[in-house]
């Protein structure tokens, strides 16, 4: 198998280079990447269009409501990044050159880095977030099924996972929520623990509240209150919840068995005060209470935090832990880079592995050209020549050339194995003119 890849790679001269051109949250607004996007039907229509382009030999399309991206092995680097322009601006029916403040391209080791990157959430907009890497997963899924991806994108996808889960477990870069709702919960999980047996309220029917007692129901919270001033509403939402509908004037009644309250009304003063909640805990035994404030103004009496064994947070307080976890989540995502950097650098080894055979070839056979041209030139000039002496100075002159590439042979070989080998096999292709 290595011989027939070391064959293979010498026939096509071994000059692969991995691109990427996309935009993504930073670069485009969310109706040019609604433009931009591709279906699953569509992805797989594009691959088909993209092999008929000669420089492009492997192709991995990755589209996100946050990101839409096309890797790519090309011959040529400025060829290959032209070739993925025109198919974007022809596909997608957009004139020429109006895309091109929203672009961006990689190639080579940046282009690798940025997979990495994407793959372990780091280019996400939420750093941290968990989803990227199954979408990357998809993208490359679905090239491989659709015979777009050779041994090079496949190596380069298969690393960004190990990359990525490397990141995860080595890094806090998941951990400490940075949404709001998010936050509501895993405060309530230091507050209780296990929230399986807890009873949630909702009073009102704001957003957050909403997308908080959801997360609350994913991590086992089974109950669920919901109260509004309109009953239908309370009715409504609470049928999206499988919980129970209770009228707003009930709701000092229904708090002897509530655990966790989300309030999000608009009403204009506090709907619970602090003398209600003293009598609601004097008769709960003083079972804790967790408080999640999220109306403006107010909806809950700050007063409360200083009964015992009741909790309040406001969204204030909220956006703090917010705030502080966003920059736990970056001092992660420097631990993250250093593991990417080094990662970047032992795939770019392993891509240079695959160039070095190709390389010495060219080197050695460029060497012997040039040996063999002077030789039958100097031997012209001597005119008459016995066998013997043209086997000798025949000899003399490929012993020359295989000494004097011998060391720089070996050099190469062993600093392949090195974080700066890719840079010994440009240098030496730039050096001889091998490309």
């Amino acid at each position: 198998m290595l011989l027939v890849v070391s064959c293979w790679l010498s026939v096509i001269g071994f000059n692969m280079n991995i691109i990427v051109l996309g935009v993504n949250h930073k670069t485009a607004s969310l109706d040019i990447r609604e433009k931009l996007a591709f279906t699953e039907k569509h992805i797989e229509e594009s691959l088909d269009i993209l092999h008929n382009f000669n420089v492009i030999k492997e192709r991995v399309i990755l589209s996100t409501c946050n990101r839409v991206e096309i890797y790519a092995s090309v011959n040529n680097i400025e060829d290959g990044i032209k070739g993925l322009k025109d198919f974007i601006y022809k596909y997608h029916e957009i004139a020429y050159g109006n895309l091109e403040d929203c672009f961006y391209t990689y190639f080579s080791e940046d282009a690798v880095e940025h997979l990495f990157k994407v793959s372990s959430s780091l280019d996400s907009m939420v750093v941290g977030e968990p989803q990227i890497l199954g979408q990357v997963k998809d993208a490359y899924t679905l090239a491989k099924e659709h015979r777009a991806i050779g041994m090079i994108l496949n190596q380069l996808f298969e690393k960004a996972f190990y990359v990525a889960k490397k990141v995860r477990s080595e890094t806090r870069i998941a951990e400490n929520a940075v949404s709001i709702s998010y936050v509501a919960v895993e405060l309530a999980k230091k507050i209780f623990g296990e929230l399986e047996a807890k009873t949630v309220m909702i009073i009102g029917a704001g957003e957050m509240a909403e997308l908080a007692a959801r997360h609350l129901l994913s991590n086992g919270s089974k109950s669920i209150l919901v109260s509004n001033r309109t009953f239908d509403r309370a009715v409504e939402l609470a049928r999206d919840f499988k919980g129970s509908a209770i009228r707003f004037e009930s709701i000092e009644d229904e708090l002897l068995r509530t655990d966790i309250v989300i309030s999000s009304t608009g009403a204009p003063h506090f709907i619970i005060k602090k003398n209600m909640i003293e009598r609601v805990i004097h008769q709960r035994r003083n079972r804790p209470m967790f408080f999640i404030d999220i109306a403006f103004p107010r909806d809950v009496e700050p007063a409360i935090n200083e009964i015992e064994n009741v909790y309040l947070y406001n969204i204030d307080d909220l956006q703090n832990v917010v705030t502080a976890n966003i920059k736990e989540r970056e001092r992660e995502s420097q631990k993250a880079t250093e593991i990417i950097r080094k990662e970047v650098g032992q795939f770019l080894n392993w891509l240079d592995g695959l160039e070095i055979t190709p390389t010495i070839t060219a080197l050695r056979e460029k060497a012997e050209a040039i040996r063999l041209e002077e030789l039958e030139e100097a031997l012209s000039k001597l005119g008459t020549v016995s066998d013997k002496e043209r086997l000798i100075i025949d000899n003399l002159s490929s012993a020359i050339v295989n000494k004097l590439l011998h060391a720089p042979t070996m050099n190469l070989k062993k600093q392949i194995e090195s974080t700066d080998g890719h840079w010994y096999i440009k240098v030496v292709r730039n050096l001889f003119n091998l490309d």
